[in-house]
């Protein structure tokens, strides 16, 4: 496990995506514990690129055009839903201590779908994790395995701490209605433009 492993795969984590968005969303919304909700469904959504890139699925995402397109479109129309469900849904940003404690699975699962519907992200473990697999490895599917559990955890940590920071804005935001009508046009607002940007993907 080099230095530049993990220098690397911080910079990455730490850069605002889809992910991050959405456990600011959650933690602003809910509260810390359901950002921890969030944040391990954002980690588990990386399961299946991370394996795809091992097992070498990315590959056909890469060369199959009909195979990234059809999944592309998922996320895509995902992304359109959720930034929909932000700005229409009042139980998206419910602050009532009822709500702050309810709803944990469905907060993870949509998380996590955020995750397994983007292609792009198959096509970055293809790439990125190679780079960091020893010559020497005597298994290189152990090795790379490693490095991804290696990010899954460092993601875990990250999206725990972005959590832990909005949930920490939220008390200044409850007392302020017309500042969280606000958060939730800009959440929504990033996740249509996320899913504009995914769609215009090659």
């Amino acid at each position: 496990m080099s230095i530049d492993f993990l220098l690397t795969s911080l910079v990455v984590v730490l850069l605002p995506g889809t992910g991050v968005i959405y456990t600011l969303a959650i933690g602003l919304s809910r509260g810390f514990r359901a950002s921890v909700a969030a944040a391990l469904g954002c980690t588990l959504g990386i399961i299946p690129a991370a394996l795809a890139s091992i097992v070498g699925l990315a590959a056909l995402l890469h060369t199959s055009a009909i195979a990234f397109q059809i999944l592309k479109y998922s996320g895509v129309a995902y992304l359109f839903y959720m930034a929909w469900k932000t700005l229409r849904d009042t139980d998206a940003v419910d602050l009532s201590e009822s709500a702050e404690k309810s709803g944990y699975g469905r907060i993870a699962v949509n998380a996590t779908l955020l995750n397994v519907l983007n292609p792009k992200l198959s096509l970055f473990f293809l790439a990125f994790l190679p780079q960091f697999l020893s010559p020497e490895a005597a298994d290189p599917a152990m090795s790379l395995a490693l490095l991804a559990s290696v990010f899954m955890a460092m993601t875990l940590l990250v999206f725990i701490l972005y959590g832990a920071l909005a949930a920490y804005a939220r008390d200044y935001v409850v007392r302020r209605p017309s500042t969280m009508q606000w958060f939730r046009r800009c959440f929504a607002g990033t996740f249509g433009f996320l899913g504009a940007k995914l769609a215009l993907s090659n």
